[in-house]
C-alpha cells in the first residue's frame, strides 16, 4: 500500500546560500529503517526535479533515527538573491512529506 510520508513522518527545513537541508525524521523509530529504504537520493532528486538543480547528498543519522538531505542549487541563487516567494526553502520540507512511498500494514 502507498501512504505519503506525512502520515509517517514529520521533516524540518534549512538553509545556508543556495543550498536547502531538509530532515526526516519517523514518529516511531522503528520505521527508520523502512525510510531509509524508500526515500533514496534517486527519489527525492525526481520528486524535486523542477526545483533542484545540483546535487542531492543523503545523510543517515541513526542515533536520531533521522536522514538529512542536502540539496544544492535549490533556493533559485540563495535567500538574498532569490525571487522566490519561500526564500528559505520552508515550504519544501512539507514538499518532502508529499512523496508516496511503499508501506506495509503495521507501518
Amino acid at each position: 500500500m502507498k501512504r505519503k510520508l506525512y502520515e509517517v513522518a514529520h521533516s524540518r527545513a534549512g538553509d545556508k546560500g543556495n543550498i536547502l537541508m531538509l530532515s526526516l525524521i519517523p514518529y516511531q523509530e522503528k520505521d527508520y529503517s523502512h525510510l531509509c529504504k524508500e526515500v533514496t537520493i534517486e527519489r527525492v532528486k525526481q520528486h524535486f526535479k523542477d526545483i533542484v538543480d545540483g546535487e542531492i547528498f543523503r545523510y543517515e543519522v541513526p542515533n536520531i533515527a533521522a536522514l538529512q538531505f542536502v540539496c544544492h542549487q535549490a533556493l533559485l541563487g540563495g535567500v538574498t538573491i532569490s525571487l522566490g516567494m519561500d526564500t528559505h526553502g520552508k515550504s519544501l520540507s512539507y514538499a518532502l512529506l508529499e512523496m508516496e512511498i511503499e508501506v506495509q500494514e503495521s507501518i
